[in-house]
């Protein structure tokens, strides 16, 4: 039998794989270089949450060296499911126009829709047109339209660059994934991670809707203040919106 010293000494030994500690149970058998070393062991390890932490730190990588020179820009949001000739198509159009002829470049999700119409107006009036698309169960891919592209997967890297490359957002009538940047947008801007950050709604009978229940429901229950609910501005004036952002790069918003 095994003398109660050998068992303490058991229960007390550990193992260091870097910041790492393994004690007891926990312990596994051989070493990180082995493990990288032996070709002929298991493959698993790529899909594990280690290995996806390197994913994520490319996709930051990527996208931080493809937009560092960008030059000031904002992003445009808006629904996939817009078909040309549609109202909000061609408003989407004439923001990416006026944008990029007042010196910003225009970032949007990459697809099709209100995403297509912006890149659209930026590139015809020669401005530099980004798309920041995501991968989905479907295929959908880039627009046409789109002069620097960069595919993601994971969506709060995607996320990330819209806010750090932008100085303010134009939001269109669109579903779930509008909603969740401009929501995304509006607390950032709450909490202070964000100043001088225009959020402007294109399309008064579309988002009168949400901001009367913001006002009704959600401000008169005290979930949030007016200065939030005031962060968020409706118009369906393209010049305001536009006038907007060039006030934001002066630096003339609070």
């Amino acid at each position: 039998m095994r003398g109660a010293a050998a068992k303490l000494a058991d229960l007390m030994r550990a193992k260091f794989k870097g910041p790492v500690i393994q004690r007891r149970g926990q312990i596994d058998d051989g070493t990180t270089d082995q493990r990288l070393l032996d070709s002929r062991g298991p493959s698993d390890w790529v899909h594990t949450d280690p290995w996806r932490v390197l994913r994520m730190q490319a996709e930051f990588v990527e996208g931080f060296g493809a937009l560092a020179e960008l030059g000031p820009a904002v992003s445009v949001f808006g629904s996939a499911r817009i078909p040309a000739g549609h109202a909000s198509y061609r408003t989407a159009e004439q923001v990416g126009r006026r944008l990029a002829e007042e010196g910003f470049a225009v970032i949007t999700g990459g697809g099709p829709g209100a995403m297509e119409a912006a890149n659209k107006g930026a590139g015809e009036a020669g401005g530099v047109s980004v798309g920041l698309g995501i991968e989905l169960p479907w295929e959908q891919g880039l627009n046409d339209w789109v002069d620097v592209g960069i595919n993601f997967r994971y969506f709060f890297a995607r996320k990330t660059m819209f806010v750090k490359y932008s100085q303010g957002f134009v939001v269109l009538p669109g579903g779930f994934g509008t909603l969740d940047e401009m929501f995304e947008a509006v607390t950032l801007r709450q909490t202070g991670k964000i100043t001088s950050f225009p959020i402007v709604l294109m399309g008064t009978a579309y988002w009168t809707g949400l901001l009367d229940w913001l006002r009704d429901t959600a401000l008169a229950e005290a979930m949030i203040r007016q200065d939030d609910l005031d962060q968020l501005v409706l118009t369906d004036d393209v010049e305001e919106a536009v006038a907007l952002m060039v006030a934001a790069r002066g630096g003339d918003l609070p």
